[in-house]
């Protein structure tokens, strides 16, 4: 497969994990009343998964194979 077919699939993945990291049956696990740092647990979940997104989203842009 060429380079491109490998980074579209795996943008494709990730877009996958994406759906089901934001979907209503996950935010549900972290709807609790408890603080990360001071900070809600569910603020901090959507915020680490869309960082966690993000970067695996750079990584597979820039990456060679």
């Amino acid at each position: 497969m060429e380079k491109f077919e490998v980074k579209a699939q795996r943008l494709v993945a990730l877009c996958m994990l994406g759906v089901v990291l934001f979907n209503y049956p996950v935010l549900a696990l972290f709807n609790v009343a408890g603080t990360v740092f001071g900070i809600p647990v569910l603020y901090a979940y959507i915020f680490s998964a869309w960082s966690l997104l993000t970067a695996c989203m750079a990584y597979i842009v820039e990456s060679k194979a």
